[in-house]
This record gives C-alpha cells, sequence and structure tokens, in this order.
C-alpha cells in the first residue's frame, strides 16, 4: 500500500500542521496520501531512512517512492496531486529555492507562537484513521 501512496511527514504537536492535514484530506480526491507525525514511529524511521536527525521537526516533508523533498519543495509537489485548482500553486516551483525556502523557514520558526501547540499528536478520526501510518 505504501508503495503507490505519497507519504506526508509532519510535526504532529503543530496547529498549522495538524490543519493543514485536514486541508490535504479535504482535497485528496483520489486518495493518494497517506500520513505519518515526524513524533511518531513511521515518522521516524523516516527520518532515519534518510538520515535526518530524529529531534527535529520543522519541515513539511513529501515521500515518493524513495525520493524525500522537504520544506517548500515538499509543500509544492504536494499541492500539485491536489484535486481543484490548488495544483495551480505548484507553479510557484519556478521560484528559487532560496527565496521559498527563506519564507518557509520564517513561518516554520514562527509556527508556534502564531497557530499554537498541541500537548499531543493529532488522533486521527475513524474515517480517516486507515489514512494514517501510526
Amino acid at each position: 500500500m505504501r508503495g503507490e501512496k505519497k507519504i506526508v511527514l509532519f510535526d504532529g504537536v503543530c496547529n498549522l500542521c495538524s490543519s493543514s492535514i485536514q486541508f490535504i484530506l479535504k482535497h485528496d480526491k483520489k486518495n493518494q496520501f497517506l500520513f505519518g507525525s515526524l513524533q511518531g514511529k513511521a515518522g521516524q524511521e523516516y527520518l532515519k531512512k534518510f538520515k535526518l536527525p530524529a529531534d527535529t521537526f520543522n519541515s513539511f516533508m513529501l515521500v515518493e517512492g524513495d525520493k524525500l523533498y522537504t520544506r517548500s519543495c515538499g509543500a509544492l509537489r504536494m499541492m500539485k496531486y491536489l484535486s481543484g485548482g490548488w495544483k495551480l500553486l505548484y507553479a510557484f516551483i519556478i521560484v528559487p529555492k532560496f527565496i521559498r525556502d527563506g519564507v518557509y523557514n520564517f513561518i516554520a520558526r514562527n509556527r508556534y507562537k502564531w497557530f499554537g501547540k498541541k500537548q499531543s499528536c493529532l488522533a486521527p478520526g475513524p474515517k480517516v484513521k486507515a489514512k494514517f501510518l501510526d
């Protein structure tokens, strides 16, 4: 099942990240995505697989097969798979990466201050539980 699905890894205690997952679930009409928090077992396995620090949760990550996309690349690439006009946002991929990631990093640094933080990871409801890795 994981082979054909795209895997979104996210900070499970971040309110902005949790809202983003809800947004993706709503617009994933082709049922292409699975989700895992970076703090969870599956998220930790992917961090290890891609040789990333196990305690750094400041990047949206998209795994497609054996390829990892992080920060603005991951977020924009994910958008191109969503239904509706959201895929048009992928056009921002032409903006130089250092600019895109600069904006991304600014938001990531301030996300807890602006959007808040949960005490524990997002608990998926019964309708979408199968879309979460753990």
